[in-house]
């Protein structure tokens, strides 16, 4: 967020009219700083801040526009200033950017662009959400065979003025077919008579268009990549995929999965600017189901009334409780080293021994306080108290159990583990745990 004084000096200037001044105030900020001052702008005073930056950044400033002030911004500006806007704009920013618009405002974009610019974007929509493809970008550093390493500098400084990253320079032969990678410091330390073949490393990583972009994410963190080449099918490079679009797709896998695992469909609005019905709509259907499925809990305490007496009665909110709390613990563990790489579904069973493991020492624990508390501070029967404890250490090893499994068999069957998280397992285990309490309470 901008910072306030910064703010209130900006739009004392806007008020006087004093754009000179403004704009060189608004030169003297980040990109990112403008966009989020123009952020907070009325429509009109918004496209005044806009057509007084230079042609330079107001591509980039366009760039961290919320997704309401960019489609407010679109309808204001004339055809020509909209194919500008998008030609300076990075073809993965532009992509994204359609992708959020009207179909009328995107009929109108295309519609000013030239051909080339228009058979990239369309080629760039035809790739399935959340691939590699909808994500990469063709402003590469690519070289071919042949050139030397002081060929090849000369060439970088003429045609790679546009690109969005030279950190990583691609090696393709006649066919676009990627022989290897080069850094570019590399290639700046190196004689500038050294062919580029001697230089490539040809150990390189790289990902298919359709792969999933939370594949390409785990390439980039595992192998601390700043980029990562982007083959088609029939292997030729089309693009890259960098770090700063890798950012924005772990902030959109985590936050979808957080959504998961707090029982509310994904949703890639901005919470402020979400009306109360959508809201609802994405809340509604998980608390519709485990509200259904806590009547089975309903009619287990209903049919066995007769064997719940006052006390084991009393217990059943701290048992199922903990329970819960239980099988959280598991499977939040089990979500985050599978998201991590650090266990795969076929380690099941060797998770499952260290949670048996763990569920015994915890259980353990959670027992004896238990047994004291009932004992002597609600004053139980030792019957009672031991029937309590004991149903209390077979729930935490249950739901222990249940929570590292069912995120790692979610996995198995190729869906999201984070469905598999407290909400669900919750429900699964207060059932489960009710079931316990009623066996040793009918044994007794």
């Amino acid at each position: 967020m901008i910072d306030p004084e910064i703010k209130a000096r900006l739009d004392k200037l806007l008020d006087s009219e004093r754009m000179s001044e403004m704009r060189g105030a608004l030169m003297m900020l980040n990109v990112v700083d403008i966009a989020d001052y123009m952020d907070e702008l009325d429509k009109g005073r918004m496209l005044k801040v806009y057509r007084i930056l230079p042609k330079d950044i107001s591509a980039d400033v366009f760039a961290y526009l919320s997704d309401e002030q960019k489609q407010k911004l679109m309808e204001s500006i004339g055809d020509s200033e909209t194919a500008r806007l998008i030609s300076d704009m990075f073809i993965d920013d532009a992509v994204d950017f359609l992708e959020e618009l009207p179909a009328n405002l995107v009929r109108r974009v295309l519609a000013n662009v030239n051909e080339e610019q228009r058979r990239n974007i369309n080629t760039f929509l035809q790739y399935p959400d959340n691939s590699a493809g909808s994500i990469m970008t063709m402003e590469f550093c690519d070289l071919h065979a042949g050139l030397t390493a002081g060929e090849a500098i000369k060439y970088i400084r003429t045609h790679s003025v546009d690109k969005e990253t030279i950190y990583t320079i691609y090696v393709l032969d006649s066919t676009r077919h990627l022989m290897g990678t080069l850094p570019l410091r590399k290639l700046l330390l190196s004689d500038e008579n050294t062919p580029i073949e001697s230089l490539i490393s040809t150990s390189f990583i790289y990902a298919h268009t359709l792969d999933d972009q939370e594949q390409v994410a785990e390439l980039v963190r595992k192998y601390d990549l700043m980029s990562v080449p982007i083959l088609d099918t029939e292997d030729r490079m089309v693009g890259i995929v960098t770090a700063d679009d890798i950012m924005d797709v772990i902030e959109q896998e985590a936050t979808e999965d957080i959504e998961k695992m707090n029982a509310l469909l994904p949703s890639e609005d901005d919470y402020i600017r979400t009306s109360p019905v959508k809201l609802a709509k994405n809340r509604l259907p998980w608390l519709l189901f485990m509200m259904v499925s806590s009547i089975l809990t309903e009619t287990i305490i209903d049919k066995f009334s007769g064997e719940l007496t006052i006390a084991f009665s009393a217990c059943i909110p701290m048992l199922m409780g903990t329970g819960g709390n239980c099988g959280s613990q598991s499977s939040t563990l089990a979500i985050r080293g599978l998201a991590l790489g650090e266990i795969k579904p076929s380690d099941a069973f060797q998770v499952l021994w260290k949670e048996f493991r763990v569920s015994l020492i915890v259980s353990a624990a959670l027992a004896i306080l238990s047994f004291f508390i009932q004992r002597f501070v609600f004053a139980r029967t030792v019957m009672e108290a031991g029937t309590i404890s004991c149903a209390m250490i077979c729930t935490v090893i249950l739901a222990k159990s249940i929570g590292c499994t069912l995120p790692l068999l979610a996995k198995k069957l190729k869906l999201d583990p984070a469905l598999m998280a407290a909400p669900l397992i919750t429900t699964i285990v207060d059932v489960c745990s009710l079931l316990i309490l009623v066996l040793f309470a009918s044994a007794i």
